[in-house]
């Protein structure tokens, strides 16, 4: 069975007491610690590879890491009163890529307490922002130009496996899983053609003029009067992504990828001619 390895974690979250608060600081004491690395931030391991249909991850030895960060944010809302003692207002803001994964709703922490950890759907999105799709390899048959009137294959040489990432913070692990659910081809003369999976390989001895069991088309018209004299084929992969973790499961918006190659499409006479 393929097995997956995690990351381990590293804390750094400090929220200083009011004594170490800047007289500036207008968030009632508390702020974070500039020197060195800026704290109030929480670095974990994010771990990617390929993973079978159970969800086990096969590590591919890259391995990633995130950022969340406690930002003091200025939150007055009249329907919650501000608590009493030092302390102050802070928003979580996780970071991935560069863009933002997750956020809370501001907080009221003490000076001097830690902030709350990571719920698991937030960690979730860091797992899904770090998910690595493969691009679809395009394959056919005809390997180069295609014939009027004769079947063409159509398959993926690669890009159809089931990939994961794996997020996790103290007390918190979580894996996003994306498959393959459907490969949508625009052949480029009007044409979809939709299949469930990759396609069948077209082998040597299979009959050339016999069409694909499961992914193909039939070019009706040649590509001659098209720019550059082709037709422009193009596949986009599409991909469920669901998560689980901490006791917790649940699903994203469906993910796609996509590959495109100029298709050249000719009369069997003008073939035979040249």
């Amino acid at each position: 069975m393929l097995t997956h390895k995690l990351l381990a974690p590293t804390v750094v979250c400090v929220l200083l007491t009011a004594s170490s608060a800047s007289a500036a600081d207008p968030w009632g004491g508390v702020t974070c610690d500039p020197a060195g690395n800026p704290g109030c931030d929480l670095v974990a391991g994010v771990s990617t590879g390929s993973a079978d249909v159970g969800g086990n991850v096969s590590q591919d030895g890259r391995e990633d890491a995130f950022a969340c960060r406690y930002v003091p944010v200025d939150h007055v809302d009249p329907a919650i009163p501000r608590p009493d003692g030092p302390g102050g207002w802070f928003r979580l803001i996780c970071s991935a890529d560069g863009k933002n994964t997750a956020s809370r709703p501001p907080v009221w922490l003490p000076a001097g307490q830690a902030g709350p950890a990571l719920a698991p759907d937030q960690v979730a999105e860091i797992a899904r922002s770090r998910l690595r799709l493969p691009d679809p390899a395009i394959a056919m048959n005809p390997p180069r130009e295609q014939l009027v009137n004769l079947p063409t294959w159509l398959w993926l040489s690669d890009g159809w496996r089931p990939i994961a990432a794996t997020a996790s913070v103290p007390g918190v692990v979580v894996t996003a899983v994306a498959e393959p659910v459907a490969a949508v081809w625009s052949t480029g003369d009007g044409t979809t053609v939709t299949c469930s999976g990759p396609g069948s390989a077209f082998a040597v001895g299979r009959d050339p003029k016999g069409a694909s069991p499961d992914c193909g088309h039939t070019f009706r018209r040649a590509s001659a009067a098209q720019p550059a004299g082709t037709y422009r084929l193009s596949v986009t992969l599409r991909w469920n992504v669901r998560w689980s973790g901490a006791g917790q499961s649940g699903s994203f918006s469906d993910l796609t990828t996509n590959s495109s190659t100029a298709l050249r499409v000719v009369e069997s006479q003008a073939l035979n001619s040249r």
